[in-house]
Parts: structure tokens; C-alpha cells; sequence
């Protein structure tokens, strides 16, 4: 089993910067890869980046050049710097783990909310 907390959603201006964050605890051994998706009402839930253990990296185009994301593996956290926010941007932020195996499984996070606005 994997736990995943995130942090550091909020409201923020269009234009500005947040920082989200996850950490990982249980069995973050088995952890292959670590992402970040997001949601609005009505919508599914599509992946904004996510990052392999070997550190390759994969975003979402609506985000690119916007937004990185980075791991620490020695604190097994995950990062999302979200920069030029837009109000488009404005969604709940899951934190996804996938693990090894061949049939990965997948565990989330509860979820924060972003929201852009004036």
C-alpha cells in the first residue's frame, strides 16, 4: 500500500505561481512513477506531468513550458511548480504513484484544489 498527501493548492491570480507537493509513504519502494492530474466537474481526470524513477519527464501540452515537475526521491515527494497560471488552470490536483510490476497498480492522493482568478 502507497499513502499520498498532497499540499499547496489555493487561490491565486492569473499569472502567479504555486507550488504543489506530495509525499509518499508505505511501500514507496514499489513506486515506479509519480504524476499529477487534474480535474474539473463534469470532466475526466486528465494528467497534467508525471516523472519515472529515472527521471524522464512527461507533460500534458496545455502545460508545457508552464509547469515542472520534480521528485526527491530521498524525501519520496513529488513536485508540481505551476508558473503563468491561467484560469483554465483551475481544477482539483490529484497525486498518482504507479507501481512496478506487470500489472501496475495505482494509488491517489485525495486531491487540492487550484483555483485561478482574479
Amino acid at each position: 500500500q502507497v499513502q499520498l498527501v498532497e499540499s499547496g493548492g489555493g487561490l491565486v491570480q492569473p499569472g502567479g505561481s504555486l507550488r504543489l507537493s506530495c509525499a509518499a509513504s508505505g511501500s514507496r519502494f514499489s513506486i515506479n512513477v509519480m504524476g499529477w492530474y487534474r480535474q474539473t466537474p463534469g470532466k475526466q481526470r486528465d494528467l497534467v506531468a508525471d516523472i519515472t524513477t529515472g527521471g524522464s519527464t512527461n507533460y500534458a501540452d496545455s502545460v508545457k513550458g508552464r509547469f515542472t515537475i520534480s521528485r526527491d526521491y530521498a524525501k519520496n515527494t513529488v513536485y508540481l511548480q505551476m508558473n503563468s497560471l491561467k484560469p483554465e488552470d483551475t481544477a482539483v490536483y490529484y497525486c498518482n504513484a504507479r507501481t512496478y510490476g506487470v500489472i501496475p497498480r495505482d494509488y491517489w492522493g485525495k486531491g487540492t484544489l487550484v483555483t485561478v482568478s482574479s
